[in-house]
């Protein structure tokens, strides 16, 4: 047997092409999204898309494209109150130490959320694609369970 290699020469004017984390988030979305259900909003603050994945709104915020800039992912789950809210707490806890990977349950404006927040310092396409889908399934997976265990209202999408 024997071993050959080939030298290939690229071409001088041969350039690598580098995704900017917006294209990158909104190529994950447009993959997720159910319903043509993807909006987008810009200003100063940066971008915020919101899509319907499932039976959650998911939100993907990216302050911009600079190394300090976040990337935050966000799916409400349910409002408060909850008829047993120290249960959906332990609950919540327990998930978090054992089955949200990278993302973790929180209270935001008085509403469950599944979140994940990086910076963008050495964000990869492939970090983005596994925060918003995390989140998206984790939110998904669970609202309906907890609430029906736990009490708390849906969330209505709007």
């Amino acid at each position: 047997m024997t071993n050959s290699t080939t030298d290939y020469m690229l071409p001088d004017d041969f350039t690598t092409t580098e995704v900017s984390h917006q294209e990158a988030i909104e190529t994950v979305i447009d993959s997720l999204q159910q319903n043509d259900s993807a909006m987008v909003h810009h200003d100063d603050q940066g971008h915020l898309w919101k899509f319907q994945y499932g039976s959650v709104q998911t939100y993907v915020q990216l302050t911009g494209e600079t190394e300090e800039d976040v990337l935050t992912v966000w799916a409400p789950v349910l409002t408060l109150p909850a008829k047993d809210e120290l249960g959906l707490m332990r609950k919540l806890l327990e998930m978090n130490g054992e089955e949200t990977l990278e993302t973790r349950f929180g209270i935001m404006n008085n509403e469950i959320v599944v979140l994940s927040q990086r910076a963008v310092a050495d964000l990869s396409p492939g970090e983005i694609s596994r925060a918003i889908t995390l989140v998206a399934t984790i939110a998904d997976d669970n609202d309906e369970k907890l609430i029906e265990t736990y009490g708390g209202t849906a969330i209505t999408n709007s």
